[in-house]
């Protein structure tokens, strides 16, 4: 959603530079800027508002609404602007927009919101850089009036960091779409033309800023740190594994941000300043959080180096170790007979959709008297949040759920830990095998808990693929199938028992 609001506002915004009217009278054209820029004020505290009650799980549908409403008053001031002369592109675009926002929000599913996200973030960029170029264009073609260095600056910055979006984010909705290979795509010197051809951009920018105004010369320029930047976003984002796709997005999302607060320094308009540095800063903070829960380097993720390189083998050996399986009636009475049980959800349960059965079994081992708690690590799932979304449309209670620091310290406490598709977050190996890729990654102490059942539908591994150490724990048993279908039974059993 806030992606579509800024490709609304940013090609809103570039309306004025393209549209031109006879000017209002001086009196009645002030008053109308005046209520455009108190619309946008309004706006601004509205999207701060917004992206606080995003905070919590329980403040969050308010957040989002807040949100809404400022980017319908954002919209609403940008109607009244008296240069615009026709209507006719920008409702044909709203009505457009709306209709594929709708169709995505109807028929995508929760398991694809990555991708979603991904592909919003290269419309999102491609909108911001297209105005980044018409505005240029008509200052240098139909003015020929030369950019001061500030203008060029925040031109220049819009274009680069907006070209490098389109590409890194269609990359990761390629890698997280399984249209490209999930794998890092490697080859030798990789970060070193990486390196070289990012200087090689801002060279260029800098040249744009300072250089005099031979516009044959800037032209070439410009254009070619345009095609640069669109060079660099792939080179950066096929080296990085699709496991580490949701903290490409998140900086993705940071980057997109900054070049729509750029539009609107080189446009004068304070709403795209105010919320792109909102989405830049946002994206940013969000980067750095996932990829300290991810135990990722973030120097590295702002090069595109990491998952490039071979991690070192783990010294974690599950070679003539079994897994034991159970049956559906055995893992329904451990958990009908349970005082306390800690369910952690993750991507498998997301793949199932199985959301609605994981409450009704909570509510069922509840009115036997057990206690049920929902642990979700930060990154369970493929984004931020992704657990918390689907288990609030199920109508999980929200007092329920705890983040990994809250709940850590209560696995000890627990009967039975019921873990639905989740894989490297409760991977003891984080914590005792220094040899292996997740080592240091903060994890789900699920294997504390009494007895542990997974719910799973192979011995496949998870994003890092490795083994998980946790379903050859002698405590731990392993209930095959579709999680969707196996929580059904689960309920009906316990019911019974």
């Amino acid at each position: 959603m806030g992606h579509l609001w800024q490709l609304i506002s940013t090609l809103l915004a570039a309306v004025p530079t393209v549209a031109h009217a006879t000017p209002e009278p001086a009196t009645s054209g002030e008053a109308r800027e005046l209520f455009i820029q108190i619309c946008y004020l309004a706006a601004s505290v509205l999207f701060i508002l917004g992206l606080r009650g995003l905070t919590a799980p329980d403040k969050a549908r308010r957040g989002m609404q807040l949100a809404a409403a400022g980017m319908l008053v954002a919209v609403i001031g940008t109607f009244l602007d008296f240069r615009i002369v026709s209507f006719v592109w920008i409702i044909l675009g709203l009505i457009l927009g709306s209709g594929i926002g709708a169709a995505i929000s109807i028929w995508m599913p929760m398991t694809a919101i990555p991708q979603r996200t991904a592909i919003s973030h290269a419309f999102g960029a491609l909108a911001a850089t297209l105005v980044g170029i018409s505005h240029y264009d008509y200052i240098t073609n139909v003015l020929q009036e030369p950019i001061g260095h500030i203008e060029m600056a925040a031109l220049g910055f819009e274009v680069m960091f907006g070209a490098l979006t389109i590409t890194g984010s269609l990359m990761a909705f390629g890698k997280l779409q399984e249209l490209l290979p999930s794998a890092p795509i490697t080859y030798e010197y990789q970060n070193e033309m990486n390196i070289s051809l990012f200087i090689v951009a801002v060279l260029m920018f800098i040249f744009l800023i300072f250089a005099p105004s031979d516009w044959a010369i800037h032209h070439v320029v410009f254009y070619l740190m345009v095609l640069v930047g669109l060079a660099v976003g792939v080179l950066i984002v096929v080296p990085i594994g699709g496991a580490d796709m949701p903290v490409v997005i998140s900086l993705l999302n940071s980057y997109a941000g900054l070049a729509s607060s750029a539009t609107g320094f080189a446009l004068g308009n304070n709403v795209l300043i105010i919320a792109g540095a909102l989405d830049g800063a946002s994206g940013f903070l969000l980067s750095v959080l996932m990829s300290k829960a991810m135990n990722r380097s973030f120097s590295n993720v702002l090069f595109g180096a990491f998952g490039g390189s071979v991690a070192a083998a783990s010294s974690t050996s599950t070679s003539g170790l079994t897994v034991k399986s159970v049956s559906v009636e055995d893992a329904a009475t451990q958990l009908a007979y349970a005082r306390n049980v800690i369910i952690v959800p993750g991507y498998g349960m997301a793949v199932a959709q199985a959301q609605h059965q994981v409450r009704e079994l909570a509510e069922q081992i509840e009115k036997r008297g057990g206690e049920v708690k929902f642990a979700i690590h930060p990154v369970a799932g493929r984004m931020p949040g992704h657990m918390n979304v689907l288990l609030a449309e199920a109508n999980v209670p929200y007092d329920k759920l705890f983040d990994m620091d809250e709940i850590n310290g209560e696995f000890s406490r627990a009967d039975v830990a019921l873990v639905i598709g989740a894989n490297d977050v409760v991977n003891p190996a984080a914590r005792t095998d220094p040899a292996s890729p997740i080592y240091g990654m903060p994890i789900l102490n699920a294997d504390q808990a009494a007895n542990v059942i997974v719910l799973k539908r192979s011995m496949n591994p998870g994003f890092a693929g490795i083994e998980n150490a946790l379903f050859y724990d002698p405590k731990c048993s392993l209930l095959f199938g579709d999680a969707k279908a196996s929580l059904t039974k689960l309920v009906q059993e316990v019911k019974r028992a």
